[in-house]
């Protein structure tokens, strides 16, 4: 299961008793400055969570996996993400009891 932008508005709503539609207006606005940091090559830290960061992958050697051609592929930016430690305990201080037998 995924966390959607939805439940997450819907979440934030109404743990702090605020209006749908107010909390969207908010939630998007916040992904704005996300994605228009990143897009313009800045880091994005989260203390507690994480940091996003932009990275130039160089031109490559790559084969269309149709035809078996080969052919180079264009350098590009990508974001990557990085766990912050805190997040990273979180995430793992409960690994034993929900590990698969």
């Amino acid at each position: 299961m995924s966390l959607t932008k939805q439940t997450i508005i819907e979440k934030i709503a109404n743990d702090l008793e605020l209006s749908p539609s107010h909390t969207k207006d908010t939630v998007e606005d916040l992904l704005e400055i996300l994605k228009s940091t990143l897009a313009s090559g800045e880091d994005v830290m989260i203390s507690g969570f994480g940091k996003f960061q932009v990275t130039e992958k160089a031109q490559r050697k790559g084969r269309n996996p149709a035809t078996g051609e080969s052919m180079m592929l264009k350098g590009r930016r990508v974001v990557t993400f990085k766990v912050a430690g805190k997040l990273k305990d979180r995430i793992n201080s409960n690994i034993d009891s929900v590990a698969p037998k």
